[in-house]
């Protein structure tokens, strides 16, 4: 049952890997996913759930997602699915036509009501990338935070909607530098390209971020469902489906399976492998 202290209440039990507190018109989501915060069925299983209970609660305004780990926000898709194929499958029972299942949630917090914030205060990517690009707004701290379509070193391409974000976001050279370089970006470089709103120093980001989200939900009535609605996100409905083509071609060839085995037998998903990632997957590569 959710808890009240003074005027925020937090719901310690409704989610197994997030952590959710609501006060002043915003709700607050720490992802909690030990080790690394790997994007697995839980924790999709979890957001997908919050983000829909939200959507028709017109006493939140703005929701802000970190991290409860410093070093890692969303780390990537859980590799170990190699393993599992059908996981998904219950998830994917009722999505829309049209969209995969990673890229449902994208969509699913894409079109979210609320203006939705992510504070990136560690490493993202793949599918923790894809997150990001799919927010409203994110905001990275200088000298801790990086960002990466990582998919290219595992044989694939992003098939959760980061292709169409990308090139939606950054413009379609850059996306391609993104996706086909397949580099962790520094809060810096993501900030000129325009992947992210703004990098800010680490010191200050929690001030920077809890003040906007203060201002946005203190805005008058209709003002943010108004801004939403004349903003709108941009139709990728065919790229969408081009780019589930394009996924599904490439993990289905012997390179993909033996690079995200590789992989995880070399240390990804553990603290120490997915420091540098990269690395531990070009080495297999070559």
């Amino acid at each position: 049952m959710p808890a009240r202290y003074g005027s925020e209440i937090f719901m310690h039990d409704a989610y197994a890997t997030l952590r959710v507190s609501h006060e002043g018109g915003i709700v607050r989501v720490t992802v909690d996913n030990p080790p690394v915060n790997v994007l697995d069925v839980a924790l999709m299983s979890d957001l997908r759930a919050l983000l829909t209970s939200l959507r028709d609660d017109d006493s939140v305004r703005v929701i802000v997602f970190d991290s409860a780990d410093p070093d890692f926000f969303i780390a990537h898709v859980d590799m170990s699915l190699v393993d599992a194929p059908d996981a998904f499958d219950e998830l994917a029972a009722d999505i829309p036509e049209g969209v995969n299942v990673f890229q449902a949630l994208g969509e699913l917090l894409r079109h979210q009501p609320q203006v939705t914030i992510v504070k990136l205060a560690g490493l993202a990517r793949g599918g923790g990338a894809e997150f990001i690009a799919a927010a409203d707004m994110a905001f990275a701290a200088i000298g801790r935070a990086g960002i990466g379509q990582i998919e290219g070193l595992m044989g694939i391409v992003p098939g959760g909607g980061g292709t169409q974000y990308l090139a939606s976001r950054i413009g379609r050279n850059r996306a391609l530098e993104a996706v086909l370089g397949a580099d962790l970006h520094d809060a810096e470089t993501a900030e000129r390209y325009g992947w992210i709103n703004r990098a800010v120093p680490a010191d200050e980001l929690d001030d920077i971020v809890d003040r906007l989200a203060r201002n946005i939900a203190a805005l008058p009535e209709g003002v943010v469902a108004a801004a939403k609605r004349a903003i709108l996100p941009d139709d990728l409905a065919e790229g969408f489906l081009r780019e589930h083509d394009a996924w599904a071609g490439q993990i289905v060839r012997p390179a993909a399976e033996r690079l995200i085995r590789g992989g995880l037998a070399h240390g990804a998903q553990t603290r120490d492998g997915e420091r540098d990632l990269e690395g531990v997957l070009r080495e297999l590569a070559g």
